[in-house]
């Protein structure tokens, strides 16, 4: 099978590896151009450029697979399947058309739950025990193409959108394989999606990365989970930012000199050296793992050492709305 291969982001890579790796002809690779970033402002290369390059690829850099240079070495690579994993982008029906036999996305839950952009994120912040991979026809529609195959993945308590994620590129790589080697062998049988079934995973904005220490515990630490490692849920600390990328629930009886009526969410409770507890609107949250603004990630007990927060404070308030307790 001729295929060529759509992606940009680093879980785009474990699937590239797995078709390198099968037998089938990669004969070209499309990714986008680099963008400028880091010391310097230089060009980075996408992860699914740089993993070309290791395997030996033939690549192509491109602004857009809709037109131009883009869509011009996708017809001549004459594919029997593309394969697009993690582009980031909603293709034409004009590019659909280019292969000979189907071009096949892979899709980080089980469709037709979570499609959209942020399927691993919204899995974890819904509280959901079970998501998965799912490789589909595509058609012009957001992740709507009729399913091919599917693999069922439980979520464990301690995974954030890091590991998941990481978990289910792994599983997507062996998934496109085996849609590759069905559809040659013509043994795949579609399936429509059920749209009553359907439920959606738009794309986080900034303002969703923000703690609302009012919210229950449970809710939170899903949301410091499903933004973790990057970009991270925050908060401020005396007018600053604070990255929040590992919290727990803790059960444990506190005893303080802060009256009840004075609790409020937000709240420093503890600052020792086990780190932070701050009260939430329901119960308590030991902050394990926190990256100040400028700063490298850190304990919640180094942070603790370096930055001397004091019970009473409050986390979440700007600069000056702050008074601490001794």
């Amino acid at each position: 099978m001729r295929v060529v291969f759509l992606g940009n982001a680093r879980w785009s890579v474990p699937s590239l590896e797995a078709a390198a790796a099968s037998g089938h002809e990669i004969v070209l690779v499309l990714t986008r151009v680099p963008g400028l970033g880091g010391r310097g402002n230089r060009p980075i290369p996408t992860p699914v450029a740089e993993a070309a390059r290791r395997l030996g690829l033939p690549l192509r850099e491109v602004e857009t697979v809709k037109a131009g240079p883009g869509f011009q070495s996708l017809t001549e690579a004459h594919p029997d399947v593309l394969a697009v994993v993690a582009y980031g982008e909603i293709v034409p029906k004009a590019v659909l058309e280019v292969p000979r036999l189907a071009p096949v996305n892979v899709h980080f839950s089980l469709l037709p739950a979570l499609r959209g952009a942020a399927p691993v994120q919204r899995a974890i912040l819904e509280g959901l025990d079970v998501t998965g991979v799912t490789t589909i026809r595509m058609d012009q529609g957001m992740d709507t193409g009729p399913i091919l195959l599917q693999a069922e993945v439980a979520i464990r308590p301690e995974e954030d959108a890091g590991s998941l994620g990481d978990r289910l590129a792994q599983i997507g790589g062996r998934l496109l394989v085996e849609t590759i080697d069905g559809l040659a062998a013509g043994t795949i049988e579609e399936r429509p999606q059920d749209e009553a079934q359907a439920t959606y995973a738009p794309k986080l904005k900034a303002e969703d990365r923000v703690i609302d220490w009012s919210r229950p515990a449970d809710e939170i630490v899903r949301l410091v989970r499903a933004m973790a490692p990057e970009p991270a849920a925050t908060t401020t600390f005396q007018g600053k930012g604070l990255k929040i990328l590992r919290a727990q629930e803790t059960g444990m009886w506190l005893a303080f000199d802060i009256p009840e009526n004075q609790r409020v969410p937000g709240q420093i409770f503890e600052a020792g050296k086990e780190g932070l507890v701050v009260a939430v609107g329901s119960g308590f949250l030991r902050l394990e793992e926190v990256q100040p603004e400028g700063r490298k990630r850190m304990s919640g007990a180094d942070f603790v050492r370096g930055y001397r927060p004091q019970t009473g404070e409050r986390l979440g308030e700007p600069a000056g709305g702050t008074s601490g307790r001794g």
